[in-house]
């Protein structure tokens, strides 16, 4: 089964990834850009796997730039909690 093919499996890559990139200092405007381009190339060069793929291909079709940036921090927002790489917040 491929990544792309199962959207939990897929929630937590990306969750991964985000989380991976916080852990090095990134900041969220950054990942929101590199997500806003992984969705544009997503778009234009990967068949949806199944039906949320193709909802967000869907979305991001009529979608301007601006929307584009918000339809990647939403995926951002949506994919927080998931992933194996999570660290636990410290408490104060």
């Amino acid at each position: 089964m491929s990544l792309l093919s199962n959207w939990d499996r897929w929630k937590d890559f990306l969750a991964d990834r985000m989380h991976q990139a916080e852990n090095v200092g990134v900041n969220s405007e950054v990942i929101n850009e590199f997500a806003t381009k992984i969705g544009g190339y997503l778009a234009e060069h990967v068949d949806p796997k199944n039906e949320q793929e193709r909802l967000l291909s869907d979305l991001w079709s009529v979608a301007d730039e601006n929307e584009h940036k918000t339809i990647a921090r939403l995926i951002m927002k949506l994919v927080a909690n998931n992933g194996t790489t999570k660290e636990p917040e410290l408490q104060h």
